[in-house]
């Protein structure tokens, strides 16, 4: 099952646009690091940044809850979404290998690897993907999750790209670890389970808005983002009051709606 309609390539910022996107992406991210920062927000920005820096057509981050799984924090389509569970239903693919091994994976060509049969298969059925990057976001040599680039081309990416999407990597790894009390691995542990859980709650409340509004979920997580950057609001604070009634639906769907006019 492909996606519908056709997406168009992404192309990567070139020259003088690239280092002020670039510098502008730092500066961005630096500036959510500041107490009690929106970690889900955080992530869904960088996800946001590498695709438009490093040209993937999608992007999205993985990381290991409290029990050691994996488990998906931010994505920068549905697509990439999809692609994220078809590796944990398969239990095996280059997030997984990243993680497992510490070290960046490369495929350069889904259909030219035997390396992961079951998700291999499910990639070609359901998705257009067909070239991965994988990035672990490190600490201290350990693995806490990964950031997996996506391509609807095959092809490698160029090393200068490599190292600027494993420094944004590490943004992200520096952003999860931010706070000055991180010092032991169960104080790690609670805080990757607090942006898990949080994405749990947007998942939930994209299913809400996309009801109410009749929108497919990439429009509906959207609105939600939009509503809680106008309003200066955590996103997962407003996931939240959407799920449990005491945020209307509507005044989400309606208000952007509003804006376009």
């Amino acid at each position: 099952m492909h996606s519908e309609g056709h997406v168009p390539m992404v192309r990567p910022v070139t020259g003088d646009a690239r280092e002020r996107q670039i510098s502008r992406a730092f500066v961005e991210l630096a500036d959510t690091l500041v107490d009690d920062y929106d970690m889900i927000d955080m992530l869904d920005r960088l996800v946001a940044h590498s695709v438009l820096l490093l040209g993937a057509d999608a992007a999205a981050i993985m990381l290991v809850d409290a029990d050691g799984e994996l488990r998906t924090v931010a994505a920068s389509s549905e697509d990439a979404e999809l692609m994220e569970l078809l590796q944990l239903q398969a239990g095996e693919g280059p997030c997984v290998e990243c993680v497992r091994t510490s070290a960046p994976v490369a495929v350069v060509d889904l259909s030219d690897t035997d390396r992961w049969p079951r998700f291999v298969a499910a990639v070609a059925a359901r998705t257009e993907f067909r070239s991965v990057h994988a990035l672990p976001l490190r600490l201290r040599g350990q693995a806490i999750g990964a950031m997996n680039l996506l391509h609807r081309a095959p092809g490698p990416l160029p090393e200068n790209d490599l190292a600027l999407g494993q420094a944004l990597a590490d943004v992200a790894t520096i952003g999860i670890l931010a706070e000055r009390t991180v010092r032991r691995t169960e104080v790690v542990a609670e805080q990757l389970q607090t942006a898990l859980n949080s994405r749990v709650i947007i998942e939930q409340a994209k299913g809400v808005i996309a009801q109410y509004g009749g929108l497919p979920m990439d429009q509906a997580f959207e609105r939600l983002r939009g509503y809680s950057r106008r309003h200066n609001l955590r996103l997962a604070d407003v996931a939240r009051n959407v799920v449990n009634g005491r945020l209307n639906p509507r005044g989400v769907v309606t208000e952007a709606g509003a804006r376009r006019r």
